[in-house]
């Protein structure tokens, strides 16, 4: 972990509140190999500080017993919906590439980016092409 990142590789940003006021995000954490138990303490203690809803761990290898029950100790996040979701998620290569999906709230939209505003001003007439 770089100071830099402070264990944060990516962040997956999802509303799913009925009226998608508010911006959820599941932060992810990729591991080459050579995961462990302290990997998941790390992406728990990081989801905690910067108060994200849900933390992911991607990485090769599968994940061991003490890596899925301190993952499974961090509980669920709960949709404003009634869903739960696990908090700590573990998913490796081959299950994404086999098509296991994380487990977030399907309620609204996923974002991965800001919507830009609308431009204003007076509308253009598109340019001919010819």
């Amino acid at each position: 972990m770089t100071r830099h990142d402070m264990g944060i590789d990516g962040r997956l940003y999802f509303h799913d509140a009925a009226d998608a006021s508010e911006t959820k995000e599941a932060l992810i954490s990729v591991k080459g190999g050579g995961v462990n138990v302290t990997h998941v303490r790390d992406l728990r203690g990081t989801v905690e500080r910067e108060a994200a809803a849900i933390g992911v761990l991607l990485c090769m290898e599968e994940p061991t017993r003490p890596m899925l029950r301190e993952a499974a100790d961090a509980g669920f996040y709960t949709s404003p919906a009634g869903t739960q979701h696990p908090r700590l998620q573990i998913l490796t290569v081959a299950q994404l590439l086999n098509g296991q999906r994380l487990d977030l709230p399907a309620w609204h939209d996923v974002r991965t980016f800001k919507k830009a505003p609308k431009a204003k001003g007076a509308k253009r007439k598109d340019a001919e092409l010819f």
